[in-house]
């Protein structure tokens, strides 16, 4: 009796288990507002700055609503950083730090846009967006100006021109990106939303 009701308890823990999907912890997150919260509150809440809070939500003030959605930026931890870091190297090996930190940034703006999926995991393994996780350099080490500019473009979160594509063009064409807006031009890369 006891190793029949012993294993059907294994059966529901594994049935729990595995149906809740696994994420990394670098991931979209929105904050539904309260009554009587504040920028502040929320992003003292979530470890992130109430500044970028205001950034990522176009906030010229602190002024938020009940029932308002507030995009928090991409919190990673640090295999998810790692992670960045080697793509960072591995795509913008030879371009200027702001070049990286760019690289960078058009991540974590896949990461928020409802285009892409929600995860630096997902995003950087998202089908042929990226060559180095093709080619495998992605699995190389990440230099120390890349782990900077990951680390910077982490807190620049709200800050860029939303820049979701890069490309060199040198090295790549595409009717669709040049279909899309110009946000800027580093080095040999455009980027564009």
């Amino acid at each position: 009796m006891f190793k029949k009701m012993w294993m059907a308890g294994i059966a529901v823990f594994c049935a729990l288990a595995f149906s809740f999907p696994m994420q990394s912890s670098a991931h979209a997150n929105t904050h539904t507002v309260q009554k009587g919260e504040s920028i502040y509150e929320i992003a003292m809440k979530y470890g992130v700055s109430a500044k970028q809070v205001e950034a990522m939500n176009n906030k010229s003030n602190a002024d938020i609503y009940p029932g308002e959605q507030l995009k928090l930026p991409v919190v990673a931890g640090e295999s998810e950083k790692d992670l960045l870091s080697r793509l960072v190297e591995a795509e913008a090996k030879g371009e200027s730090y702001a070049g990286k930190v760019a690289v960078a940034t058009v991540v974590l703006n896949r990461v928020e846009s409802d285009q892409f999926p929600d995860s630096l995991y997902g995003v950087i393994h998202d089908g042929y967006q990226f060559s180095p996780v093709l080619n495998g350099t992605i699995h190389q080490p990440a230099g120390e100006e890349s782990k900077r500019a990951v680390e910077e473009a982490l807190a620049y979160q709200g800050y860029d021109r939303g820049s979701i594509f890069f490309y060199n063009p040198d090295k790549a064409q595409s009717s669709y990106l040049s279909s899309q807006e110009v946000t800027t031009v580093i080095g040999n890369h455009v980027f564009l939303r």
